[in-house]
């Protein structure tokens, strides 16, 4: 693989059912730890357009609503399996399903309740997501 030569821009969404539970995957590449389903931009394609395809990829679930949440700065952060500089733009959105089909990026997944995820072992950037939520749409 070449050496990186610019940051990488990706996408991730924090997922709600109708439940108002969160979506979070255990993977492999963040060290075992429950992250947001996401990944990289494609040339040419809208950011929202890449979420759409990134949550279809790995877990199949379709989403709607995508509201922007937050844009967070990976440089060199030994949370990934692999070393890099990534840009985060993050999401929430809702989903109609509770049916997850897993790609080989996630080894299991759960629903929770906000409460309950920031109980889990999860990356800071999922962290990070999940308190800008807490700060947008919690009353005051």
């Amino acid at each position: 693989m070449d050496p990186q030569q610019y940051p990488e821009p990706a996408v991730g969404a924090l997922i709600f059912n109708p439940q108002g539970r969160l979506f979070l995957m255990k993977s492999h590449k963040w060290r075992g730890r429950y992250v947001v389903p996401g990944g990289h931009i494609e040339l040419g394609e809208r950011m929202e357009d890449a979420l759409h395809r990134e949550i279809r990829e790995e877990t199949g679930l379709e989403i709607y609503d995508i509201e922007y949440l937050l844009y967070q700065e990976f440089i060199y952060d030994d949370h990934f399996w692999r070393r890099g500089h990534f840009i985060f733009f993050d999401y929430c959105c809702k989903t109609n399903s509770d049916e997850v089909t897993l790609n080989e990026e996630a080894q299991e997944y759960l629903w929770a309740t906000v409460a309950e995820a920031l109980q889990l072992p999860i990356d800071p950037y999922t962290r990070a997501a999940i308190e800008k939520y807490l700060e947008l749409h919690l009353p005051e």
